[in-house]
């Protein structure tokens, strides 16, 4: 009998960060408890209980001074409320994909769309997103949302999101969305089936097509469990779900040459390993009698040497080593630390008994019978061994500047050091190279010595090419009048080199700005962003020629719509002349107040009323469109006040004084 094992079978990410948070819970000391049962396997929920994370129905059940670990499937808003209400610590072990579902439903809402989940209305998951949204509408086949859609209380142009269980089955969903994109013409679609999911759906297909029965692990209770079985139902006729190795009857599969062995994603990995191994023991029982003995003989002694790559199956988990199963005499031993990368993480999170590990043998004690292995010297060696082929094939990689050394800096690829000499980085000469620190760059790998254990790379090699290509890109779609977002590299003393994607071209100074400027540093600054347009260009010479300057920006127009004759505005002295002052009214139009109309009074020179940098109200009094000048008064507005101004009352005349004679 041959047993293929889907490599996708068993807990999926989401369900193994949930227990794993649930375990975490039971070792902090505190107590905790589920709402709901963690996952849908039952043997993992007794695990947690003798732990002493126990399952709870509703908020109302939370024993004082307990935290809640929120289950995978996620739950509504209002549990969410009720915990917090009751000030309840929550440990949210939700599914990350089914956590982006409920945000996706919660935003449509808001924005008035209606809500279409495609699932199993009863699964926990379902009632979870239900609850984050209004009045959605659930369908658990497609033919139940074709009539839906076809019917007259639902408009073909209603707003409406659709989403999908994680666990649903990829068949069904791909129904609906065709029936949903046919009869809807405002829907947004978003296909939430796990990915993992989906491959397990694919990968156990697949399975049932090349075998002759089909195995499926898992809870009764599992939804994706169930899908897998309807799934394999399709191509193999006999399949047979098993909730442990002890409901396996292995006298079913006497006859039969191929099983295919797949489970669902709340399965535990020990549970598929005995699954695994009952029917392995069968082939092993049935095999022995044709195994040839001097094969036995020559599996048991064979012999370990340093350097050699094994694989084994992980047997035990002790404090400081992992024991290995290599298939020889020896026992294999791997240091706990070479699975661990993160601090705080621990080694049962990275690794499981039963698990497939290569590593590299780096000691062997016959004696003993034990050989040291190391898992990152395989790594490292693989390593080395993508940096050959990348410096080989020319290959483009990226890596982060970690430091900077003499003569250059260092930048980390896959864990490896990789020196950038300072002609290789692109900056310039005398430019600071710290300025590349903790960027991720793209180079090249151009040197690889692996006895002394050096890598040189090159940025520059890549930006060249870069450029270059940008540059073709360029000249093959310039033309006169195109505009582009350019970036200021140079300026001299008769314009600006503005960079517009690889080529560089000239502004002139009088197509920097529309008033009268004397350098270009004026109006820009090496670095700057600016908008420009090609004016010519000449690709045999490589010239561009470029303008910042457009009708839109020009200062005339914008004062011709905006001002008329007549208005009164705020101006600024700029200039002051013996027969008037020159006022700016809007950056690059000035206006003249002659001296005849700066004051209701005769006055010798502007500067007895006015000083430069004042800001004065005056009105227009004409506008010479031709020659574009324009006149301004301050008198016209001060006699307009005098006139406005009250009479003062006339005073009355006193009586005279009447004269007394003295007798």
């Amino acid at each position: 009998m041959n047993i293929l094992t889907a490599k996708t079978a068993g807990f999926c990410f989401g369900v193994d960060r949930a227990v794993a948070l649930a375990e975490q819970a039971a070792a902090s000391g505190k107590p905790a408890v589920t709402l709901g049962p963690i996952i849908h396997n039952r043997h993992v929920v007794q695990h947690l209980t003798q732990l002493g994370v126990h399952e709870i129905a509703s908020p109302d059940e939370v024993p004082e001074g307990c935290s809640v670990v929120i289950r995978s499937h996620g739950v509504s808003k209002a549990v969410y409320e009720a915990l917090a209400a009751r000030g309840t610590e929550i440990i949210d072990a939700t599914c990350p994909f089914v956590k982006r579902i409920h945000t996706l439903v919660a935003s449509a809402a808001e924005k008035g769309r209606r809500v279409v989940i495609i699932g199993t209305k009863s699964h926990p998951e379902v009632v979870a997103i239900a609850g984050w949204c209004e009045d959605p509408m659930i369908f658990e086949t497609a033919e139940e949302l074709e009539k839906w859609l076809t019917s007259s209380e639902k408009s073909k142009d209603s707003p409406l999101l659709m989403v999908c269980q994680t666990t649903s089955s990829q068949i069904l969903w791909e129904k609906c969305r065709e029936i949903a994109k046919k009869e809807c013409t405002n829907c947004e679609i978003f296909d939430t089936i796990c990915e993992a999911t989906e491959k397990r759906q694919e990968e156990a297909l697949a399975l049932s097509k090349q075998c002759d029965a089909m195995i499926i692990v898992g809870d009764s209770h599992s939804s994706n469990t169930g899908k897998l079985v309807d799934i394999c139902r399709q191509n193999c006729r006999r399949v047979f779900p098993v909730d442990c190795a002890a409901d396996l009857d292995t006298a079913l599969f006497q006859s039969i040459n191929t099983v295919g062995i797949t489970a669902g994603a709340s399965t535990p990995s020990w549970i598929i390993k005995e699954v695994n191994n009952k029917m392995s023991e069968e082939i092993r029982v049935e095999a022995v009698g044709e195994e040839n003995f001097a094969e036995l003989l020559e599996q048991s002694i064979k012999t370990l040497n340093n350097g050699d790559k094994v694989t084994g199956i992980v047997t035990a988990i002790g404090a400081t080593e992992i024991q290995v199963d290599l298939g020889t005499k020896h026992a294999g031993y791997i240091p706990v630390d070479e699975f661990i990368t993160e601090a705080g993480v621990k080694v049962e999170d990275v690794v499981k008994v039963g698990d497939e590990v290569e590593a590299i043998v780096v000691r062997v004690n016959d004696v003993e019978g034990t050989a040291m292995l190391s898992k990152k010297r395989l790594e490292a060696g693989k390593v080395w061994e993508t940096i050959d082929a990348v410096k080989e094939e020319g290959t483009v990689v990226e890596a982060t500047i970690t430091e900077e050394n003499k003569g250059g800096v260092v930048a980390s690829y896959k864990g490896v050091r990789v020196f950038i000499p300072a002609s290789q980085t692109g900056v310039p000469k005398d430019g600071d190279l710290a300025s590349l620190l903790k960027q991720t760059v793209k180079m090249r790998i151009i040197e690889v010595n692996k006895a002394r254990r050096r890598v040189v790379g090159s940025i520059k090699a890549v930006s060249r090419e870069l450029r270059k290509a940008a540059q073709e890109k360029i000249w093959s779609e310039i033309e006169v009048g195109k505009k582009y977002r350019g970036v200021v590299k140079n300026i001299i003393s008769y314009g600006a080199f503005v960079d517009i994607g690889g080529v560089d071209g000239m502004v002139h100074i009088t197509e920097l700005s529309w008033r009268h400027i004397k350098t270009p540093d004026e109006v820009v600054k090496v670095g700057d962003e600016i908008d420009v347009y090609v004016i010519s260009y000449d690709p045999e010479k490589h010239k561009i020629s470029l303008g910042c300057k457009t009708a839109e920006t020009n200062p005339w127009t914008i004062f011709t719509e905006q001002y008329h004759v007549g208005d009164v505005v705020n101006a600024k002295v700029v200039k002051l002349m013996d027969f008037g002052a020159f006022a700016e009214i809007i950056p690059g139009i000035d206006g003249l107040i002659h001296i005849s109309q700066i004051a209701n009074r005769r006055i010798g020179k502007p500067d007895d009323v006015l000083s430069e940098g004042q800001e004065v109200e005056v009105k227009i009094t004409e506008i010479d469109t031709e020659r574009k000048r324009i006149s301004l008064s301050i008198r016209a507005l001060l006699a307009a006040e005098e006139e406005e101004a009250p009479e003062a009352p006339a005073e009355e005349e006193e009586a005279p004084a009447e004269e007394t004679t003295e007798a």
